[in-house]
């Protein structure tokens, strides 16, 4: 069964696979983002890995610091989950508004971090095994040769749980 008014192979027919693609292939982006969170310094993780995620002039801003650029990316996300044994982030409600070559992109995020247990031994009150942050990322992606990629893209808070690397300092 096909959507009410849609014809079969004709320009409205086109259109609408492309644009199915194209909404697939940005939740494919957003997919290999919140996996590579967690396996960037895993063997045989790539170690400019950013660059299949975003464009060479991309602008994040993150509660931890803003970036711009390529240069020194996998290094600032890496320096951030160092701080922990382990991260586990998972994504839902990818919401794509595309709009051409661009589309605005927003989906929700909760994160979970293992303290390390040198880091429970040396804070000077318990915090507990795990640091949880819950909120959304949204920016926008682009169409380039090599396929999506983030443009601008900005992590916000909506709640955490536990003591986070800062409460600890």
């Amino acid at each position: 069964m096909r959507p009410r008014g849609t014809k079969t192979g004709g320009t409205e027919s086109r259109q609408g696979l492309d644009e199915l693609f194209d909404r697939a292939a940005i939740s494919e982006l957003i997919d290999r983002y919140a996996l590579l969170l967690d396996a960037q310094d895993e063997p045989g993780t790539a170690s400019d890995w950013p660059r299949s995620v975003f464009t060479d002039d991309c602008r994040l801003a993150f509660p931890i610091g803003k970036r711009h650029g390529l240069a020194g990316l996998a290094a600032f996300h890496d320096a951030a989950k160092q701080k922990f044994s382990a991260t586990h982030h998972l994504s839902s409600n990818h919401a794509i508004a595309l709009d051409g070559d661009r589309a605005d992109v927003r989906f929700q995020m909760i994160a979970t971090h293992v303290h390390r247990a040198e880091t429970r031994e040396r804070a000077s009150r318990d915090p507990g095994p795990l640091f949880q942050v819950g909120g959304y990322y949204a920016g926008q992606a682009v169409r380039t040769a090599g396929g999506w990629r983030f443009a601008s893209w900005s992590f916000h808070v909506v709640w955490t749980a536990g003591a986070g690397p800062a409460d600890l300092d």
